[in-house]
């Protein structure tokens, strides 16, 4: 396959272009035209946004649960690639790692100082529990579904179909051969453009919350200035993971990450408010499925209240923006994998362990803020990246486990940034699997570039409103590729139908054979009567008069 790059590298470099000349031209005017796009957005469209995030969630398991289910992402028999546990390091390193570490106790502690809605009273236990029901929400199901739509596009057009691994194909059972032409190019330039802003916003967020942790640990300022240098020398160390293979760039660093995590969280578990955390775990997991589908669905049109906007909206605009990139990612790393296993493996154990994250961190901030006095939503209020680093001043150790979370975060940051530069490269050489160094080294560079445009145009606000505004067409394009994914399995289903048919036709057609010439041996051999056929019209010796 000729993987040189083409129209959709080129107009996706001259668009990003645009995009970081206006940034570093006029940071003034481009920020007033996105918070101009965002107020249209989410006032015609928001509604939107939660529907087709909800239709996902519901179409996934319902492909999953039928008779789609056993269906292998690969040939028939086709083993994985990896093993369970490294697949699913893998999803969860390079999905929403850095977003647990910087959310995981900003949103609960924003929720408990400002609850949603004014559906309690600040700072009361009542907010504490609706802070903790709305964070599991907003990193539950609903959230991992989007990735789980575009995956699993993906990977049974790459795998099962053995087409290149682009978005352009995964709508060719719906428009044919159009997805070869300029149709084609403007789809994957589109997922190209949203996986570039999906991705920048996270490098912003996590350079914001190494330089929250740098402040606690150091005297480094907090500012543009020092956010803007953490990103240049983390963009280093992750062009030169570039450079490596799949298996041995995102592969050890993921496993890394995942070792890490696991024992940060398994110490604040043990070191913390342990009672206080499984309780508010156990209640927290009860109110996220009895108010699941109120959530999922609830607007504010007679108090004009934008929370829903702030909150909801922002975080399923960040996973379908998101979307191309994880979705391709995971793609690529769940060859041999049923649809079933592969369904459940993405929107199941990535959200018991984010379920099992915000409810130890979060928990934790909220027992220290409710019986300790932490002070921690004046941190929040202050800076929100602040607050995981001063909740960890209250554990033993802090120095140490301050610097290790620091280290896990530019861990989750050099991860998410190297895979998104693989993917990028895949989906500019026309869908290989293995894109040009060259290339990757490339996107890796604009995502810095536009990374760093937005910090300089307003941080963590700049950040949400590009997210919501690159994923609103990207979102509609996710809608027609469920209908058109459903459309490919459902002929595979009845061409399966069809050769079962057919083969057990001919295999009667055998056995008739068989037991005729067997019949035919029998009489020659005087062991039966001769069976005697009689013409239609002819009656048989015991009918006749």
């Amino acid at each position: 396959m000729n993987n040189r790059p083409g129209w959709v590298f080129y107009l996706s470099i001259l668009l990003l272009a645009v995009f970081v000349g206006a940034g570093i031209l006029l940071p003034e005017q481009l920020a007033n035209w996105a918070d101009t796009g965002l107020e249209f957005t989410t006032v015609h469209f928001g509604w939107l946004y939660l529907f087709a995030t909800t239709g996902f969630l519901v179409f996934c398991i319902a492909v999953a649960a039928s008779d789609y289910g056993h269906i292998r992402l690969g040939a028939d028999g086709e083993a994985p690639e990896f093993p369970y546990l490294t697949w699913l390091g893998m999803i969860f390193s390079s999905g929403m790692g850095v977003g647990l570490v910087f959310w995981a106790v900003a949103e609960p502690m924003s929720h408990f100082m400002a609850p949603p809605f004014g559906g309690a009273e600040a700072e009361s236990p009542h907010a504490a529990s609706l802070a903790m029901r709305y964070s599991l929400f907003h990193w539950g199901f609903h959230q991992w579904a989007n990735f789980a739509v575009v995956g699993l596009a993906i990977a049974y057009v790459r795998f099962r179909r053995q087409r290149p691994g682009l978005i352009s194909e995964t709508f060719r059972a719906s428009i044919g051969h159009r997805v070869d032409g300029s149709i084609g190019h403007g789809i994957n330039t589109l997922a190209v453009i949203s996986t570039v802003f999906g991705v920048a916003t996270t490098l912003g967020l996590g350079v914001i919350q190494i330089n929250s942790g740098l402040v606690s640990v150091s005297d480094i300022g907090f500012g543009a200035n020092q956010q803007l240098f953490i990103l240049g020398a983390i963009a280093v160390v992750f062009l030169l993971c570039a450079l490596a293979p799949l298996e041995s760039g995102v592969r050890y660093v993921s496993d890394a990450n995942m070792v890490l995590a696991a024992f940060l969280l398994a110490f604040v578990f043990f070191f913390g408010p342990t009672d206080f955390i499984t309780a508010a775990m156990t209640n927290a997991i009860g109110d996220y499925f009895a108010n699941m589908m109120g959530m999922s669905l609830v607007m504010t049109p007679y108090t004009g209240d934008d929370w829903v906007e702030r909150w909801t909206i922002f975080y399923w605009a960040w996973g379908l923006s998101w979307a191309p990139f994880v979705g391709s990612f995971i793609a690529r790393i769940s060859r041999g994998r049923t649809i079933r296993e592969f369904v459940f493996g993405v929107i199941g154990t990535p959200v018991l362990l984010s379920i099992f994250w915000f409810s130890t961190f979060g928990g934790s901030a909220l027992y220290f803020e409710l019986f300790e006095g932490a002070a921690l939503g004046e941190a929040v209020t202050r800076e929100m990246s602040s607050a995981l680093f001063a909740t960890l001043d209250f554990l033993p150790g802090t120095s140490i486990i301050s610097a290790l979370m620091l280290v896990l975060i530019v861990l989750f940051v050099i991860t998410s940034a190297n895979s998104a530069t693989f993917v990028l490269g895949m989906f500019t050489s026309k869908g290989t699997l293995t894109p040009k160094r060259w290339l990757r080294v490339t996107w890796g560079l604009v995502q810095v570039l536009v990374a760093g445009v937005l910090l300089i145009s307003g941080g963590l606000a700049a950040l949400q409103t590009i997210s919501i505004l690159a994923a609103f067409p990207f979102m509609v394009l996710m809608i027609f590729m469920a209908v058109s994914l459903l459309k490919s399995l459902r002929d595979e289903q009845r061409q399966l139908e069809l050769h079962e048919a057919i083969t057990r036709g001919r295999m009667m057609q055998l056995l008739e054979e068989h037991d005729r010439a067997k019949a035919e041996q029998l009489a020659e051999a005087g062991l039966i009567e001769p069976e005697i056929e009689y013409e239609e019209d002819e009656t048989m010796p015991e009918d006749r008069t």
